[in-house]
């Protein structure tokens, strides 16, 4: 049992990896990065003008502002030359496996500090919690600024744990907090500027606390961590986008001095209190129960204020951007987590000499058993299924394959598709005759000639059979006289149903994530077993994932000619 911790930490590395599996496919915020990145394995580094640009995604979709390339130029670095042989999502998975596995090793790096600083049975409780927290396990291997940013903000944070600040004294305990402000730094200058407020408190903090000196601590840390980044995304970035360009600060200018982040939807004030952070840590009894126990301890309170007060004054501060989104605080999590293990582990070694301790850390466990139960069994299988642009683009692929096609097609991706999965790694290679396209002028797509180039058109679908999105309904109107079949059409989740006793249960979704983990046979077995815990356990009763059509494929019909 001594080593515990160890396994628990693989756990969480396997549990990143098994949801990456289950969920291999990205959505429209994560769509710079991966793209990027498929270009770079790709087609190279784009080092000068004269690369053909027709050949990248950001040059033809450059978005509001420039986003930094760092990330993807190191995933698609650390992918080894065997990726070349794969196609399709297989090398996405990869990339998207290296970004997770780092995150993994953040996370055990921060474990292993809680060790040594608070012993074996917190860095144990830390990880139990961690591992039941399904957004960050989920989104730990996704290519979003904010995750790449994560490793870094986590390691920075186990520099400020008492084993490497000396338990609030001495010049020894200056080293780790010039290290977190220089990684802190970093993070924010190269993958996302707001980290700037969690840097200046922490600072603030450190030197409150005289741990820290403000010209041979402070101001060398971060003038360190300034030039490095910026030395690192300036270079990298300007010959990314062929231009001269920091794309932190462009970010910044455009979203909180500009505003125009406010464009994408405002929260009111209070919106990461009261929704993000307790979706993100999970259980209740996290911030119910494990957090107020080391906050009215003082003991267990002044240790880990190092970490707690810059965070917790970080997400405050924040709070006051309109737009809010609880990506933009994940960093806070492993604070809160640990912060919330210090409780565990105090009511549990106390377990046999206070009944509220015994009571309280068995409600801890079950709370935790069934926290990890609803991230793997219900919120996994939720988030696997909606992903339908991905979904049919491969049924897309699957029939042309059917058909005894010798050569490719072109194909038409709708706006929806693009949102939800559909990413260069799923495309098929123009040398084997296929085309993409991604048109979102209205004007280009309301004429004829534009539509008669297509052999497959990507549309949103519905329930409604007589449903028609835009892009359909322009399709029909500029070639009114054209044929069109529907060849596939693909389910994504909506929400979730109750069914009552004697309503059949149908769970496909739950099906197909068990027969692409394990096989037809397991599916069947999880078939018996779900009847027989219904019918005597659950009396009938049942939840199941709630599907509805969200994208089909149209086939131009063999022989078709419109123009």
């Amino acid at each position: 049992m001594r080593q515990a911790w160890v396994g628990l930490v693989f756990l969480l590395a396997g549990l990143i990896l098994l949801h990456l599996f289950v969920a291999p496919y990205t959505k429209v915020e994560e769509s710079f990065h991966v793209q990027a990145t498929h270009d770079i394995l790709a087609h190279g580094f784009p080092f000068n003008a004269t690369a053909n640009r027709s050949k990248y995604d950001h040059f033809e979709f450059p978005g509001a502002v420039p986003r930094t390339a760092v990330g993807a130029t190191i995933l698609s670095g650390l992918s080894p030359q065997l990726t070349a042989a794969w196609t399709g999502v297989n090398r996405q998975i990869w990339a998207r496996a290296v970004l997770g596995l780092y995150n993994a090793v953040a996370l055990g790096v921060f474990a292993h500090g809680l060790r040594k600083s608070f012993g074996q049975t917190v860095a144990v409780w830390y990880l139990l919690f961690q591992s039941s927290q399904f957004h960050l396990i989920y989104y730990a291997s996704r290519p979003l600024s904010n995750i790449f940013a994560f490793g870094l903000t986590t390691v920075a944070m186990r520099c400020l744990l008492p084993d490497s600040i000396s338990q609030w004294g001495g010049r020894a305990g200056a080293r780790g907090g010039r290290l977190s402000l220089c990684l802190l730094t970093m993070a924010g200058v190269i993958f996302r500027a707001e980290l700037a407020i969690l840097v200046a408190f922490t600072a603030l903090f450190l030197l409150a606390t005289h741990r820290a000196r403000l010209f041979s601590d402070v101001a060398v840390a971060g003038l360190a961590g300034l030039t490095s980044g910026l030395i690192l995304t300036v270079c990298i970035d300007s010959m990314f986008w062929n231009q001269l360009v920091w794309p932190e600060l462009n970010a910044f200018l455009f979203n909180v001095v500009e505003g125009q982040s406010s464009a994408w939807g405002t929260e009111p004030f209070y919106f990461y209190f009261v929704n993000a952070l307790p979706r993100l840590l999970l259980n209740p009894l996290i911030y119910l129960l494990a957090i107020p126990i080391t906050l009215r301890n003082p003991a267990l309170r002044r240790p880990i204020l190092p970490l707690l007060a810059p965070c917790m004054a970080f997400v405050t501060l924040y709070s006051a951007q309109p737009h809010k989104e609880w990506r933009f605080i994940i960093y806070v999590v492993p604070v809160l987590t640990a912060t919330a293990a210090l409780g565990a582990g105090y009511l549990w070694t106390r377990r046999s000499r206070s009944a509220f301790a015994y009571i309280a850390s068995h409600l801890l466990v079950l709370s935790t058993v069934a926290a990890f139960l609803l991230s793997n069994l219900a919120l996994l299988p939720a988030s696997a299924a909606n992903y339908p642009g991905a979904h049919a683009l491969n049924a897309l692929h699957r029939y042309h394959e059917q058909q005894s096609l010798s050569s490719g097609a072109s194909v038409y991706l709708g706006n929806l598709a693009c949102q939800t999965g559909v990413t260069r790694f799923l495309q098929r290679s123009p040398e084997q005759g296929w085309s993409y396209d991604k048109t979102e002028d209205e004007n280009t797509k309301s004429t004829g000639k534009f539509w008669d180039q297509f052999d497959y058109v990507l549309v949103e679908a519905s329930a409604d059979p007589e449903f028609r999105d835009a892009d359909e309904t322009r399709l029909h109107s500029a070639l009114p006289s054209s044929q069109w079949e529907t060849a596939e059409v693909v389910d994504g989740f909506v929400g979730i149903s109750i069914l009552r006793p004697g309503a059949p249960a149908a769970r496909v979704a739950e099906q197909r994530i068990l027969a692409k983990l394990t096989g037809e046979s397991l599916v069947r077995v999880y078939e018996k077993v779900r009847d027989f815990v219904r019918k005597l356990v659950l009396r009938g009763w049942w939840v199941e994932l709630k599907m509805r059509p969200r994208v089909k494929v149209l086939k131009r019909v063999q022989g078709d000619s419109s123009i």
